[in-house]
Parts: C-alpha cells; structure tokens; sequence
C-alpha cells in the first residue's frame, strides 16, 4: 500500500498555495474547480509517484482548525537555510529547533494553522 496525499482543508486557497510555493517550494501539479466555489490544488515536488499535499477550498464557507498533534513533515537539505529562509519571510518559528546527533529539525504553522516540521538528516 502506498501513502499518496494528505489532504488539507483551507479558508484562502491563494495564500495556501503561496505558503506551500514559496515556502517549502512545493509545485502546483494540479488546479481545478470541484463544484460549486469548491477548488481543489494538489502540490509536490513534481517526482512522479511521491506524497503529495492535496487543499481544498470551499469558497470560504466556515472555519478549519486543527488539532495540535497533527504535523506534516518535509525533509529539507539545510535546516539552518530553512531557518533562515523562514525567518526572512516573517514567518514564526514555533518553539526552539531541536538537534540530536541524528538529525535536526523545526516547526513553524501554515495559514491555516497547520503544523509543519522541516526536518535534516546528519
């Protein structure tokens, strides 16, 4: 069995989007209407058969939250560029990064709240 999205329900597609582009770098591989003010935008990082993030919009009509002890986790090269990058951005860090001898990682949230690790393996 293969894990094949994660699907994120939110309250502006457009500023979704941006975090996830601009962000984690994250490419827009799909983009279309699902019915009546629904959107749908599915991104990744373009490799055919990987985990992809899937949002859902449906034109602003009530709220999202979601619980705390739900993340997404990204590997990235640097954390200490991901730091950076982030931070440059105006974007929270939220808690202190943690490293081990194994790996290091941070987490910051999304528009919608959504908890994202940016993680590094030594």
């Amino acid at each position: 069995m293969k894990f094949l999205w994660t699907t994120i329900h939110v309250k502006d597609l457009n500023a979704s989007v941006a975090f996830y582009r601009e962000v984690l770098e994250l490419q827009v591989l799909q983009r279309f209407p699902a019915g009546p003010g629904r959107e749908i935008v599915f991104l990744g990082n373009g490799v055919e058969g990987e985990t992809t993030v899937e949002l859902i919009c449906d034109g602003g009509s009530g709220t999202v939250s979601y619980p705390e002890a739900i993340s997404l986790g990204f590997a990235v090269p640097s954390v200490d560029a991901m730091l950076e990058s982030v931070r440059t951005k105006g974007i929270a860090v939220q808690g202190t990064p943690v490293e081990t001898p194994k790996f290091k990682f941070f987490t910051i949230r999304d528009p919608d709240g959504v908890c994202v690790q940016l993680f590094q393996y030594k």
